[in-house]
């Protein structure tokens, strides 16, 4: 046996130990007399040399989506869901929001101000941080209250319940989303109260939001929230989607309108600025919306499904074969 064959023999024993038998690399140590900082060498070395070949099947797919998205996109994050036919919309909703909450564990630290949106997927954020680790932080809504919706999905709710969760400290707003005159809006944000939230949204460094569908795809949210007035003039500036109230076109083009004056939410331009601004959101009606705001810059991140993802890629593609002819 020669001297190579004696060290790849070596090689694959000390593989052997690690990979398969579990050892630790303390353990190997002991066992064969060999230094610590050897065996960490020499397993490197049983990578590099073909000895030790590391093959990952498990999500192989997801994670190339993922890069994909991230690439096309200019996304800093993306996290894919896996489809599973067998969920229902709101077993979706429910997969999305608790990738966004294990997202969100790994990324808050100690100083941040986070801020919420509300809506179904938002609200099914609750009851998924049980086991974080404790952040002082300060949690704040992102937008005043919604209309006519269970008391879980409304932003006080979320906001409230995730603060706790991370023993952070917690803030409210107490008005609606969208209130009937300008003069009751400008009441609201220059009370004494709002000062603080309007301080924090200033010192915002982390939001997560939902992101709302095109208009001619309207919910219980539209209808129960904007009446036939609104939703005519919203169509007529060819409103694709909202954040926090907020609506763009498909370029991501901030709607200015009647509307705007009467909501209560946090400018959507301040959402560029912040260390991570998260949208969580899924269905294929959505990919056009979730593409105005990515193109807006109101999101850096975006946890979505398999099957959206391959919407947002499929109309991206579209789009620039159209161009090209």
């Amino acid at each position: 046996m020669t001297i190579q064959d004696e060290d790849r023999r070596l090689l694959a024993q000390i593989a052997r130990m690690y990979y398969l038998d579990d050892l630790t690399q303390s353990e190997i140590s002991k066992a064969l007399g060999i230094y610590r900082t050897s065996i960490s060498r020499l397993l490197k070395k049983a990578r590099e040399e073909g000895v030790v070949q590391i093959k990952i099947t498990e999500g192989t797919g997801k994670y190339e989506i993922e890069e994909r998205m991230e690439s096309v996109f200019q996304l800093k994050r993306v996290v894919v869901v896996p489809d599973n036919p067998e969920l229902s919309e709101s077993g979706r909703k429910k997969a999305v929001a608790r990738a966004g909450a294990e997202l969100m564990k790994n990324i808050i630290v100690d100083g941040d101000v986070v801020g919420f949106a509300w809506g179904t997927t938002m609200g099914s954020l609750i009851g998924e941080f049980t086991d974080c680790e404790q952040r002082s932080a300060h949690f704040v809504p992102l937008v005043g209250g919604p209309g006519p919706m269970e008391t879980k999905y409304h932003v006080n709710a979320i906001v409230y319940s995730i603060a706790n969760d991370f023993g952070g400290e917690s803030y409210l707003i107490d008005a609606a989303a969208v209130v009937e005159r300008k003069e009751t809006r400008d009441e609201i944000v220059q009370a004494h109260y709002f000062r603080k939230i309007s301080d924090l949204w200033d010192r915002l460094t982390v939001a997560i939001v939902g992101v709302g569908a095109p208009i001619s795809n309207s919910n219980m949210i539209w209808t129960g929230f904007y009446g036939d007035k609104e939703i005519a003039d919203l169509n007529r500036h060819n409103a694709i989607g909202d954040i926090c109230s907020r609506f763009y076109d498909p370029e991501g083009t901030l709607i200015e309108s009647e509307l705007t004056e009467r909501t209560i939410a946090i400018p959507l331009e301040r959402l560029r600025n912040t260390r991570y601004t998260i949208a969580l959101a899924e269905s294929v009606e959505k990919a056009p919306s979730i593409i105005g705001a990515i193109k807006g810059k109101y999101i850096n991140t975006l946890v979505t499904n398999e099957e959206t993802a391959l919407e947002m890629l499929r109309l991206e593609a579209q789009k620039k074969s159209q161009v090209m002819n």
